[in-house]
């Protein structure tokens, strides 16, 4: 005489619970005056609020205050016959006709228990369903969780494996240069710590930019500037918008690494450098271009570039992309672009 599947729910919206069983009670009224077409609807009405309503208000009572298991389905099939007798007497003093001394007193009785009973299983199977839903739910935000830190924790070992070899191959430089050239040995820390320093700021950032990301190639290809000498000449062009873009740290710089370890320093009087940053399509295009001895044999790889592709892979899945381009006055075009 309730829909109980409904009703429990009183403790979310009691007005639309009660609203949903009046209606379903109405319905139980209708249904019987059609079955029974010797009662009139009215007498039927009274008798399926009655009992309905003693349904939902009482079993709402104890369950609600009770968690799911065999104890409250235990509680239940006490607090259901109870509530069928206590509606249809409600019934009985609300209609005025009918008492428990009827010898037909049985039949309202079996009703409510059938569609009290018929609730209550909807009701459980709706409830059992919300349980596993949340329970799915939990173990999928749970998968989500862990699958996160994995990609962070992978990140930083990326990361980390291109820090170090920079830093080595600057200090086996400083070392060297020590005895020779004690000034330009000092001008070289200098520019190491400018690097260290924005390096250090970056990595505790949360809010990383290209314009960062840029700030510290500056500062690594000045170090490598003090190196090469006049056989490396760079420019890094991007408007200010571009550099105001969301950007991972160390994506870009072992590009800037390959093309000047594959292609500008083997090449007899070394070369030019460009990184150009740009908004093509809805996506931030890298582009670093180098003029130097371009492919040879076979690509230039190595584990920088493997590196930008896992973190690529690991960041934006299938929307980052890195493309190798060989360029027809010589040289390679590196191209990465990432969504925005």
């Amino acid at each position: 005489m309730v829909n109980l599947s409904q009703g429990m729910m009183c403790g979310r919206n009691l007005p639309l619970s009660i609203v949903s069983s009046v209606i379903f009670n109405t319905a139980i009224a209708g249904l019987l005056t059609v079955i029974s077409p010797w009662d009139d609807f009215w007498h039927n009405f009274v008798y399926s609020q009655c009992i309905g309503l003693s349904i939902f208000a009482i079993n709402i009572f104890f369950m609600s205050r009770m968690q799911p298991g065999p104890r409250r389905l235990a509680v239940f099939s006490v607090t259901l016959p109870v509530s069928v007798a206590v509606g249809l007497s409600l019934a009985f003093y609300v209609s005025g006709t009918g008492s428990w001394s009827d010898a037909h007193v049985y039949q309202p009785i079996l009703i409510g228990l059938f569609f009290g009973g018929f609730g209550s299983i909807t009701y459980f199977l709706s409830e059992r369903i919300r349980v596993l839903d949340a329970e799915v739910k939990q173990r999928r935000l749970n998968e989500v969780e862990r699958e996160k830190r994995e990609v962070e924790a992978h990140l930083r070992l990326l990361q980390a494996q291109i820090e170090p070899h920079f830093l080595f191959n600057t200090l086996a430089n400083v070392s060297s240069l020590i005895e020779v050239d004690a000034a330009q040995a000092r001008r070289l820390l200098d520019r190491l710590n400018d690097w260290l320093r924005v390096a250090l700021a970056r990595t505790r950032s949360e809010h990383a930019t290209l314009g960062d990301e840029l700030v510290m190639l500056e500062n690594y290809l000045k170090i490598l500037t003090i190196r090469f000498c006049a056989r490396l000449r760079w420019r890094i062009e991007a408007d200010e918008e571009t550099r105001q873009l969301p950007f991972p740290p160390m994506l870009l710089q072992p590009l800037v690494e390959n093309a000047i370890r594959h292609g500008i320093e083997p090449k007899l009087g070394g070369g030019r450098m460009d990184i150009v940053a740009t908004i093509a399509n809805g996506k931030l295009r890298l582009q670093v271009t180098d003029d130097g001895v371009g492919f040879r044999d076979t690509a230039p790889g190595g584990a920088g570039l493997d590196n930008v592709r896992a973190r690529l892979k690991a960041l934006f899945g299938a929307a980052g992309r890195l493309e190798l381009l060989s360029n027809a006055a010589g040289g390679v075009s590196a191209v990465l672009e990432l969504p925005r």
